[in-house]
């Protein structure tokens, strides 16, 4: 059996991924289509060529505290799931899956985004070749049947790879990565070398320049969606685990770079009849073709054809590289709640490669019909994206901060809490429109997170039903604090949405002023009173925010006080429980505890939830001698020497006294799996014991029997008849029975 078979047989993802490969996954899982296409009618538009740069280098500052968050992380838990299996960890299964909740649909929206982009990819550099069969318009994007086919080819096609040929597509990710780094500074050379305009203006005019680089900065999580990809993959990292923090700080600072070279060479040309790149970059909607990419133009007017090829090229790869990248860690991200539970068991099996191949075709399934909901719809749903990953950076600051305060890493705890702060304020930006500036997402992104977040509540309560370990349901707060959100958004979204319906109707009357001859100044007017419904708005959303926070703030503060209450009651509770059932002579678990045990298992085997055991049974040989010959304290001592004996043998399992020279030990885990082991060394150990005048133990087992076990107490017996028949073999070596 080669290594693949035999790791895939032992339920492990395989070690495949090198230094060069993790790089290479962070990168071209953060950039996508939106790096060589949004890129410039999105921060451009917003913030202008200096603006963008600032914002970027801002927030590129912000990730490389959270490459330090989750270099900690991945270290301290080197396991596949990422963002979820930290907060699972540190926090709880709660915070683990509201976690996963917006981290997978975080990466489905990229992975939807780059699907959907081959018809405009197509479009672009085709032209009309797939735009055939047009089926329906929907939010104004005409959806045709021809570019739906490629867009799922896309999807089905990324689905084979990476379930079937993982190391064609790890070694594709490498190559292409190279490959658009490569291309795309080449043409940033080639404009620069040939630059002849000035990059001017260097901000957008209609707003403070402060105002541009925040809302740059706060949107830049969107950019770099994906370097956190190879946290997924900690389990099939082929190096040290130390090195994960150089790098994601190699794929942070690559990833800045590549964004910083397509903004400036966006704007390093344009067409004559534009006077600055500003009208141009404003005027990219009545476009096409070439003209309607800047960063095309400006390599076609500096590098002629060999420049569209180069970035033509390059985009391709962004693409391919995001899909896989995506899919790569999402399937991941499944794998490790499957494991858990979560998500049913089959989900997460691998296949002969040690691939989680059902939780990529579950992925494909899943995505083949999202081409027919339109570019527009999908375009709504990766802006909530934006916010999706701020949650998420956030709880990953917030565990490495409790875990590193927890561990005395001083280091990590600072970084932990700057990321945390930092995070929350990038937060309010999003969920807080016109409050610092103009509104950061779509009014309909804003519903569609209300949307999710509601469907998570109901997938929460079908996995709460489903939990018969009693894992979920422990972190009301987390649950609160996610209602208050959604009733938060909510009110946002209305609110925008009457804002927005104010200024299309504001904009008719306008229009009809205009129409009928009034003055300019009456023109002006109306937009005046437009401006000061906005500002009005905005200070509504302001005070319903503070109002909001301190009512929550004062709820969780009661909820913690009270938590804190019945905590010490239970721990008083407990400490009296754990008087009852600890033995006051050897210190191990009590006969009573033995019973509630008991009782434990027989409800976990009547609930089909137990996980393989044993019990063994073991008498202590020549007790009555002792007594009779020595006296009862020296009788006392011999228990003691027993005890210490059994516990030595089974020491990750409970042992109970059971009786006076009676013990019990119930067997999982890793005494579970070497238990045969065990129990013949305690026997050689007794053997030599008997010519040494020390504890004798007679010790018998039996393994609990799936189908046939109606209860614990069969399994008992079974090992109770063994454990006489080694006493009856060590009396005939020598041993003393009474």
């Amino acid at each position: 059996m080669n290594v693949t078979s035999r790791t895939a047989a032992q339920g492990e993802l395989r070690k495949h991924l090198s230094p060069m490969g993790a790089w290479a996954f962070a990168v071209g899982t953060s950039v996508g289509w939106g790096s060589l296409v949004v890129t410039a009618n999105t921060y451009l538009t917003q913030a202008g060529p200096l603006g963008t740069v600032l914002g970027l280098v801002v927030g590129a500052l912000i990730m490389l505290v959270m490459c330090r968050n989750y270099a900690y992380m991945i270290q301290s838990y080197p396991e596949a799931g990422g963002a979820y299996a930290y907060t699972k960890e540190v926090f709880g299964y709660d915070h683990g899956f509201l976690t996963a909740w917006f981290l997978a649909l975080t990466y489905l929206a990229m992975f939807w985004a780059n699907a959907t982009s081959l018809p405009l990819f197509a479009r672009y550099f085709l032209g009309t070749f797939f735009e055939f069969g047009k089926l329906y318009t929907v939010f104004g994007y005409d959806v045709y049947l021809g570019e739906a086919l490629l867009s799922m080819a896309g999807i089905a096609l990324t689905a084979l790879l990476c379930a079937r040929r993982e190391r064609l597509a790890s070694a594709m990710m490498t190559a292409l990565a190279v490959l658009f780094s490569v291309g795309i500074a080449v043409c940033f050379a080639g404009s620069f070398l040939g630059l002849d305009r000035a990059l001017q203006p260097a901000f957008v005019p209609d707003a403070g320049a402060l105002d541009q680089i925040v809302k740059i900065a706060c949107i830049s999580p969107w950019a770099f969606i994906g370097f956190e990809n190879i946290s997924h993959a900690a389990e099939e990292f082929s190096f040290k685990r130390t090195r994960i923090h150089r790098i994601l700080v190699a794929a942070v600072l690559s990833t800045t770079a590549l964004y910083l070279m397509v903004t400036l060479l966006s704007v390093t040309a344009y067409p004559e009849r534009y006077d600055s790149w500003l009208s141009y970059i404003r005027d990219l909607g009545s476009l096409d073709g070439i003209e309607a990419l800047p960063a095309f133009y400006a390599a076609r007017h500096y590098m002629g054809s060999a420049g569209v090829v180069a970035l033509m090229l390059s985009l391709l790869a962004l693409v391919v590289t995001s899909l896989i990248g995506n899919a790569f860690a999402l399937s991941r991200l499944l794998y490790a709640q499957a494991k858990d539970e979560i998500l049913p068991v089959s989900i997460g099996r691998l296949n002969s490669r040690g691939v989680p191949s059902r939780a990529i075709l579950l992925i494909a399934a899943v995505s083949i019909l999202v081409p027919l909901v339109g570019r527009t719809a999908v375009g709504w749903i990766v802006d909530v994206t934006t916010l999706g990953a701020t949650l998420v950076y956030a709880f990953v600051s917030a565990a490495t901060f409790k875990l590193a305060r927890d561990s005395g890493d001083r280091r990590e705890k600072i970084t932990g809490l700057v990321g945390l702060v930092l995070l929350i304020g990038i937060g309010l930006y999003l969920l807080v429109p016109n409050l610092f500036g103009a509104s950061a997402m779509e009014t309909e992104s804003y519903f569609l997170f209300v949307v999710w977040a509601v469907l998570g509540f109901v997938s929460f309560r079908v996995i709460l039903a489903r939990d018969k370990r009693k894992r979920f349901g422990r972190s009301i707060i987390v649950w609160v604090a996610l209602l208050s959100l959604v009733l938060f958004v909510s009110l946002v979204w209305m609110s925008q949405a009457t804002m927005n319906a104010t200024t299309t109707a504001m904009n008719h009357l306008q229009a009809r002023y205009a129409e009928a001859g009034f003055p300019a100044d009456q023109t002006g007017f109306i937009a005046q009173e437009l401006s000061a419904i906005r500002t009005t708005n905005a200070r509504s959303i302001a005070v319903v925010v503070f109002v909001f926070a301190l009512s929550l703030g004062l709820l969780l503060n009661n909820y913690n006080l009270m938590s804190r209450r019945a905590q010490e009651s239970e721990q008083e509770l407990d400490k009296v429980k754990n008087l009852a059932n600890t033995d006051p002579l050897t210190g191990i678990k009590s006969k009573r505890a033995f019973a509630e045990m008991e009782r434990e298992m027989d409800e976990r085997i009547a609930g089909g939830t137990v996980d393989a055991f044993a019990v063994v049974m073991c008498d202590l040989n020549g007790l009555k001698h002792v007594n009779d010959t020595q006296g009862h304290k020296a009788g006392d001592e011999y228990i003691r020497e027993g005890c210490r004996m059994v516990c030595e043998f089974f020491k990750h399992s409970p042992v109970f006294r059971v009786g006076g020279d009676e013990f019990t030990a119930l067997l999982t885990g890793r005494d579970y799996e070497t238990r045969a082991e065990l129990l013949e060394a305690l026997r050689r150990r007794s053997e030599e014991n008997i010519a040494l005048g020390r504890a004798v133990i007679s010790a018998g087992m039996s393994d609990y029997q799936p189908g046939h076990d109606a209860a614990i107490h069969p399994v008992f017996e079974r090992a109770d008849t063994a454990m006489y028949t080694e006493k009856q073999r060590l009396k005939q070596l020598g041993a003393h029975t009474r």
